[in-house]
């Protein structure tokens, strides 16, 4: 009889963590989504203005930067992780990271559109549970320039970029492909 008693408490518990996961994805989107758009709009006014080179200290620099910034107000750590990795020091994913871009890309080649891939769960790290979140980035028009088929990236700027990342692994995309993802770190 007691293991019956027990039944709805577990359950009820499960709803609630459900629901705490809704709640940590929610208010993770509104506090961490918004640095996406500001890298996007500095890259398209930079190569607009001042060409394509002139936009690889933005990506290099700027966006960390942004990322830096959003991360001190939240008290998160917040970057941008890739399985074809630009600059290996910053953008290299963990295993929990790695294991969501690869599911990322079997679920886009699925159909899923690339902009709603998302994942936030509550795992436990050195014993104390923290919230994980990571939302795909898409290729869009301004990152082909430099990610794009290698073969249609012009020598000057490939010159530029094999100095600024010696071991760059991140071309080859097409528009629309998962180019990486901003990935949060938050602790409960």
């Amino acid at each position: 009889m007691l293991r019956f008693a027990l039944l709805p408490i577990v359950l009820l518990a499960g709803v609630v963590h459900a629901h705490d996961v809704d709640a940590l994805k929610l208010d993770t989107r509104k506090n961490a989504l918004p640095v996406l758009p500001k890298v996007v709009a500095m890259m398209q006014d930079t190569v607009a203005t001042r060409g394509v080179v002139e936009a690889i200290p933005v990506c290099k620099d700027q966006a960390p930067k942004l990322l830096k910034e959003q991360s001190d107000k939240t008290g998160w750590k917040m970057s941008r992780v890739s399985l074809k990795t630009r600059n290996p020091e910053r953008g290299t994913p963990d295993v929990w990271e790695a294991r969501q871009l690869a599911d990322f890309n079997i679920r886009a080649a699925a159909g899923e559109k690339v902009e709603s891939l998302e994942v936030g769960e509550i795992v436990m790290d050195a014993g104390k549970p923290v919230f994980r979140y990571i939302r795909a980035i898409p290729v869009g028009d301004v990152c082909l320039k430099c990610h794009g088929p290698s073969d249609r990236i012009e020598a000057g700027l490939k010159s530029e970029l094999a100095r600024n990342y010696p071991h760059d692994r991140a071309f080859g995309y097409e528009k629309g492909q998962i180019r990486g993802a901003l990935t949060v770190w938050r602790p409960l």
